[in-house]
């Protein structure tokens, strides 16, 4: 276990014993990660902040009788998830598509502030992130969500399954669909060739395959296997290339979405009036 697992077992066993100092702390953990996850479900910040609030009035008043039989991320989700669909039913106007935010939004300050970095490479990483937020937003739900626990927020392929109450093979099966879709979309901004000559002879499914080896689902030889073919065939280490991009990206887009410094002071003012000081 690192210092990082064992810091957040520590904070979560004191947190259910009853300190308050541990369970502030654990709240502003996920507190980021949730509001995320509420502004790409729900698609605006009003909805996104009841998200947030709901799921950490949860988690603070349940957190003494949560027994680890899931993760802390599973129950969270799991909360945010269910937040999210109540918010959706009650919306007799919601949209069909979410407007859609920028993930890049949040990064502009870096960008500035680092002249090292040329202004067309700052402009072309824009257009790409801007092209994932996008993607992701007009995935179907059932799609989306799959992609956002898994390639963005980091969770398990059974972790996503707990949350979405449906099998791992179910989730797999979405997240195929919406890896796929999100790589097609962006894949000409990427700057990878996808239009080269293949291998001569039959080509692999080299997507599925990939995918299967993230999963630890194949063995180690059939692993090896595709990164020999991808080695002689132009066309699938392309594809294959802008799927590790595309998942990548995924995954730095976790950390673009910041919690509004209004949106965390209303929180935590829900907080101090639904939880006693000693919780």
């Amino acid at each position: 276990m690192d210092d990082a697992s064992a810091g957040h077992d520590i904070l979560l066993a004191q947190a259910r014993a009853g300190n308050r100092q541990a369970l502030e702390a654990l709240l502003e953990r996920y507190q980021r990660q949730v509001y995320g996850f509420g502004m790409r479900m729900c698609g605006n910040p009003d909805d996104a902040k009841d998200v947030l609030q709901e799921t950490l009035l949860t988690m603070a008043s349940g957190i003494r009788d949560f027994r680890g039989e899931s993760s802390l991320s599973t129950w969270l989700f799991t909360i945010a998830r269910n937040a999210c669909i109540k918010l959706h039913r009650r919306s007799k106007f919601a949209p069909e598509h979410e407007r859609s935010l920028e993930i890049g939004a949040t990064t502009e300050a870096k960008d500035v502030a680092d002249p090292a970095r040329r202004a067309d490479e700052v402009l072309a990483r824009k257009q790409v992130e801007r092209a994932l937020g996008e993607a992701i937003d007009e995935l179907e739900p059932i799609y989306r969500e799959a992609i956002m626990l898994r390639d963005v927020e980091g969770l398990t392929t059974p972790e996503v399954a707990d949350v979405l109450g449906v099998t791992p093979q179910a989730v797999k099966s979405r997240l195929h669909r919406a890896r796929i879709s999100v790589r097609e979309r962006i894949a000409p901004l990427l700057q990878i060739p996808t239009d080269l000559p293949k291998a001569p002879g039959t080509c692999p499914d080299a997507l599925a395959m990939f995918e299967h080896c993230l999963e630890d689902e194949i063995s180690a030889d059939l692993c090896a296997q595709l990164e020999r073919h991808l080695e002689t065939c132009e066309r699938c280490r392309g594809a294959c290339d802008t799927l590790k991009q595309t998942l990548a990206l995924c995954r730095d887009s976790a950390t673009a979405t910041a919690v509004p410094a209004p949106v965390q002071s209303s929180v935590r003012a829900a907080l101090r009036t639904c939880v006693p000081a000693d919780a």
